[in-house]
């Protein structure tokens, strides 16, 4: 690799951070699931990344995407743990099989994998990092969070375990996460070949 393509990934990586810090303060509430759950672009960036420079950069991209959000996060930096990792995990996927063997197709199934995998993580990171800190950060008792998602559907805690947090988890959380990474896939697709002259070089 040359100088003058080092220069260009690293320029590269630069904007398409600085993009995904700014898409990480535009989150919105979506019908359907709890108003705390917020839905941003700011994976689609890093999938740019991991596409056109690798799985590494992407990943590169989710770390400092977070570092500079953090000074302005509420969570004590739970939040951007949780972004990170679940962002890590999608563009990590989608990059190496994508690495693999470089073509379309191969990008469509390591994103929709890499959504797959960041939707089953999940689960790991909302039940044994967030939501507990939700409980000690906010004081915020773990039956009112489960409260929330019964006021959208009743009895969701019930089942279809006897663990109500991931009962609530199961049906909200995982189709949510899930459809985020398909949606960042699907725009991802869109806008990919109008931008590939300015990533590759």
């Amino acid at each position: 690799m040359t100088q003058q393509q080092k220069t260009h990934r690293l320029a590269v990586s630069a904007m398409l951070t600085a993009v995904a810090a700014v898409l990480q303060f535009l989150e919105f509430s979506i019908p359907l699931v709890p108003s705390f759950i917020k839905l941003d672009f700011s994976d689609l960036p890093a999938l740019l990344g991991t596409f056109s420079l690798g799985p590494v950069y992407g990943v590169a991209i989710q770390l400092v995407k977070n570092l500079l959000h953090l000074p302005f996060g509420s969570s004590a930096g739970v939040g951007e743990l949780s972004n990170f990792i679940l962002g890590a995990v999608f563009v990590f996927v989608a990059g190496a099989i994508y690495k693999h063997s470089k073509s379309r197709k191969s990008a469509l199934v390591g994103s929709v994998a890499g959504a797959a995998a960041m939707a089953l993580i999940s689960i790991i990171t909302n039940y044994f990092i967030v939501y507990p800190a939700y409980v000690v950060l906010y004081n915020l008792p773990l039956d009112a969070i489960v409260g929330m998602y019964e006021a959208i559907l009743g009895g969701v805690s019930h089942v279809p375990t006897e663990n109500a947090l991931f009962n609530c988890l199961l049906v909200f959380n995982i189709p949510f996460t899930l459809a985020k990474g398909l949606l960042d896939t699907a725009l991802c697709f869109l806008i990919y070949k109008p931008l590939s002259p300015l990533l590759h070089r």
